[in-house]
């Protein structure tokens, strides 16, 4: 062999083992990029070296490169190589658009991997950072993560942080962690805890923490009306207990024991009472309504046109600009036979624009409903507003006693009123007494200190005229103060129905967040009004033995069975 012939094989070799270590270092790469994605420098030069022996290789042995391209089943490999490389570029390329613009889809019934609307509006509202502490094991962090993350995804002042109970025992102490899965909100030097991955607890823990202090919401009681506590069909325990994860406290007043409503009432439900209110019950509302209080009132309609109305009620309300009805409304648009019931249940599926009913689009039924109207006459300026509302096919009947019949229709002659007919309406308007009180309430500490200086004046002329001056300055600030301070708002809502609200209706669509709103609309708790989390669908398949012996034998003979039938006639077809 010649000495160029010995040369070109040493090229031809070293060439070769250019392209075997640069198919090494390549594939190197790759696997540092799925085992150790954080040892950048070294995969990149991994790559960056494997790249230049293959294309030195490829420089070295062009000859038998093109003679190699030169066959049909070499031009036929590299054409499924590119395509390869080009499905390949393709999904890199989808993958990093995804990854910088991350969109999500929830296509499950119930939005079960989706926050809810509650959710959004609370973390919406958050002004300072929050800091979630999930004490676990380490082994179930992945459970809480599928959740909270959602929460830190949604905003940017939500921190979640996970801590292995057994290995950071100081600061679950500190915290005051007694067992495995609690999950601590630290905001603003307020903590609470709360042991369950579930959205609504989760949630009702973050209202929780950032209300910092629990409201409450009195149920009046002594005329009949629902009770809070009640756990029939007919009682409130369901709404009762909502409100309390939505952080109110729930009590029970009666009136007629008390000259006034309790200073610390944040709302007051008068819950369908079947006998009138006192007198004294009445002015106590008055001057409730008048010092800027939030009253929710759920009025049924009369069960004949004999029984007795609650007028003294009914005459606070109109003061309001609130008219009850009496009638009762039927609806004839067959939506009722959705929810398994007759005409005589309303149903609202639209709403009048009004905070109460914002981004609300869920059902609402309303068994044996009353109209409501705005009232006429001197009410000083206060505006009802209407935010419930049936279908134009139904109408406000005045014949009640047609109605136990079972036989009724629209008779406009006869006093019925067609629809839309509304069923609830609210009023918001600056209290009349609230913020005068408070002005002569100082004005009364000015005279008291004027009144003072005064009487040093006898003992010291000079001293006097300080006290004098020292009055005036203050009669300017409260003044300024009065001016500045806005007045409180006294709020009102008015249901002809208080049937929607008991533990035999609630459950139906949206009648839970309908009360729950309507209460956090009068608490003044707007980032409260939303659609809360719903439990997911029991969507497991109850099968009968017969039924799963039958399954058994389908999936284990006759499905391979048709796979290998098909497989034989398609033989026996091509032979």
């Amino acid at each position: 062999m010649t000495a160029r012939g010995r040369t070109d094989t040493m090229l031809t070799r070293l060439f070769g083992a250019l392209g075997w270590l640069g198919s090494i270092l390549v594939f190197a790469a790759v696997v540092v990029w799925f085992v150790r994605s954080d040892l950048e420098t070294l995969r990149r030069v991994l790559a960056f070296a494997g790249l230049m022996s293959i294309l030195a290789y490829a420089a070295g042995q062009w000859r038998q490169v093109a003679r190699a391209f030169e066959r049909r089943q070499t031009r036929y490999g590299t054409l499924a190589g590119t395509s390869v490389v080009i499905v390949l570029a393709i999904i890199v390329a989808l993958n990093f658009l995804l990854a910088r613009r991350n969109m999500r889809w929830d296509v499950t019934a119930a939005q079960q991997y989706s926050l809810s609307d509650q959710t959004r509006r609370v973390l919406d509202s958050l002004s300072a950072p929050i800091r979630i502490l999930v004490f676990a094991r380490e082994l179930d962090f992945p459970r809480y993560r599928d959740r909270l993350d959602e929460y830190a995804y949604l905003s940017s002042q939500v921190t979640v942080d996970y801590i292995d109970v057994d290995k950071q025992p100081m600061l679950a102490r500190q915290y005051e962690v007694q067992s495995y899965g609690t999950i601590v909100f630290d905001y603003e030097g307020r903590v609470e805890r709360v042991v369950s991955d579930a959205e609504q607890d989760l949630t009702n823990g973050l209202i929780t923490v950032i209300e910092g202090v629990r409201q409450t919401v009195y149920f009046l009681e002594g005329h009949g009306e629902k009770e809070h506590t009640g756990a029939d069909r007919d009682g409130y325990s369901t709404v009762s207990g909502a409100l309390s994860l939505d952080n109110f406290e729930v009590e029970s007043l009666v009136l007629a024991q008390q000259t006034a409503v309790p200073d610390d009432a944040t709302v007051l439900v008068v819950a369908g009472p079947q006998t009138d209110l006192l007198p004294g019950e009445v002015e106590a509302l008055r001057v409730y309504l008048e010092s800027g209080g939030k009253l929710l009132v759920l009025i049924d309609p009369p069960s004949d046109s004999q029984a007795p109305e609650p007028d003294a009620l009914f005459g606070l309300l109109r003061e309001w600009g609130i008219e009850p009805g009496t009638d009762v409304v039927v609806d004839a648009s067959g939506m009722g036979r959705l929810l398994g019931a007759d005409a005589s249940v309303p149903v609202v599926a639209n709403y009048p624009f009004h905070p109460i009913t914002d981004r609300f689009n869920l059902l609402t039924a309303y068994p044996l409903a009353r109209s409501v109207s705005a009232a006429t006459g001197n009410l000083d300026g206060r505006v009802a507003q209407s935010f419930l509302e049936t279908s134009a096919q139904s109408w406000a009947e005045a014949d009640i006693d047609e109605l136990a019949t079972g036989q009724v229709e629209l008779n406009e002659e006869a006093g019925d009123r067609p629809g839309p007919v509304t069923i609830g309406m609210a009023v918001s308007a600056p209290a009349p007494s609230a913020a005068p009180a408070v002005a002569n309430v100082d004005a009364e500490g000015d005279e008291t200190d004027a009144e003072g200086d005064e009487t040093d004046a006898v003992d010291d002329e000079t001293d006097a005229d300080e006290g004098e001056t020292d009055a005036e300055d203050g009669e300017a600030t409260a003044e300024d103060d009065a001016a500045d301070a806005t007045p409180p708002e006294t709020r009102l809502v008015v249901v002809g129905d208080s049937d929607f609200a008991t533990n035999g209706v609630v459950g139906i669509q949206g009648n839970r967040d309908m009360f729950l709103n309507i209460v956090n609309w009068l608490a003044q708790q707007e980032n409260l009004i939303s659609i809360r989390a719903r439990e997911p669908e029991d969507r497991r398949l109850t099968l009968t033995a017969d039924q799963q012996r039958r399954l058994y034998w389908l999936s284990l003979l006759l499905v391979p069975a048709f796979v290998l039938g098909t497989g034989v006639y398609t033989w026996w077809r091509r032979r």
